[in-house]
């Protein structure tokens, strides 16, 4: 059976399509949500981990659960590996992924998750800075002045002074740069398979994990070891949720929520740790916000998707 044009027209089949592109959109927002609120629980659960046991064991048993979880679609789909685009690159994106992991863990050894995560925000702040820099993208006027204002969000973050500046602010600082730097490398290398893209990453903490273990290991406990299993099952699941996310609505709908991983990262910091964020933090991670969400914004109207937030791996 057959439904003639002249049907599909009628306003009940019209509302039936607004309706299904609604659910649709709900859907995706939902997910969104998810993800977010789930890449934030992997979060506290490492920062839980690495109080006891060092950065290189949460990087290599976090790669094991994600990757057994991931085997079955790298084996389905192993014949993406073999011909990929521009192999040195794809290097460089891996050994990146890797290092901004690493930092973000470490910083959260030192620091509390809130104050990791304000620096992780301003990821898309610094990728349309470095895109203008970097790769000649021309960036207005109005973007430029927010680029200045998340700069100095960042800096109230920071409170940077002889007694405040440490080296664990720093190595988030630096993770956060790096993290701008792999969404632009991201960008252009867009048309590697998104399975390729996801376990390159974990083979990558994995290898880096599996070399710092080696220096520093403390047998983990039954308990301990579900955790980690927990922690790399999470970041996968996550990661599948952003990507159906976006495919069951625009990303001008959804990646707006990303930023809701700072209240996350708030609240997980006090109830876990009893972290109390300072009013600096606050203030620099609402600018921040604003910052990137404006950028978004004109990223969105000027039909580009440098303003785009995704959540470490």
């Amino acid at each position: 059976m057959t439904i003639s044009p002249r049907l599909v027209s009628m306003p009940l089949f019209k509302n039936l399509s607004a309706y299904d592109d609604r659910s649709a959109r709900l859907a995706g927002i939902g997910l969104m949500v998810l993800s977010i609120f789930m890449f934030s629980f992997g979060d506290a659960i490492g920062k839980f981990l690495v109080g006891k046991y060092s950065v290189g064991q949460l990087l290599l048993l976090r790669a094991c659960a994600a990757l057994a979880l991931l085997s079955p679609l790298i084996w389905k789909q192993r014949h993406q590996f073999l011909h990929l685009e521009r192999p040195r690159l794809q290097l460089f994106r891996v050994v990146l992924s890797t290092l901004e992991v690493a930092a973000f863990f470490l910083a959260t050894v030192y620091l509390p998750l809130a104050d990791v995560i304000t620096y992780y925000l301003a990821g898309p702040i610094f990728v349309t800075a470095m895109s203008a820099v970097f790769l000649g993208e021309k960036v207005g006027w109005r973007r430029w002045t927010a680029i200045l204002i998340g700069f100095c969000g960042v800096v109230i973050a920071l409170r940077p002074s002889a007694q405040t500046v440490s080296l664990p602010a720093l190595i988030a600082l630096g993770g956060s740069l790096s993290f701008a730097t792999l969404m632009l490398i991201t960008r252009s290398l867009r048309k590697t398979p998104d399975i390729v893209m996801a376990s390159s990453q974990f083979i990558g903490t994995f290898s880096l994990g599996a070399v710092l273990s080696a220096y520093h290991w403390v047998p983990p406990t039954s308990g301990s070891l579900v955790l980690f299993a927990l922690a790399g099952c999470i970041s996968v699941t996550a990661l599948f949720c952003v990507n159906r996310s976006l495919k069951l609505a625009p990303a001008s709908v959804v990646v707006p929520y990303q930023y809701s991983m700072i209240v996350w990262a708030v609240i997980f910091g006090f109830v876990v740790f009893g972290d109390v964020p300072e009013i600096a933090t606050i203030v620099g991670a609402a600018i921040i916000i604003g910052a990137g969400f404006y950028i978004y914004l004109r990223e969105r109207d000027l039909g580009r998707t440098g303003g785009d937030v995704t959540p470490p791996v």
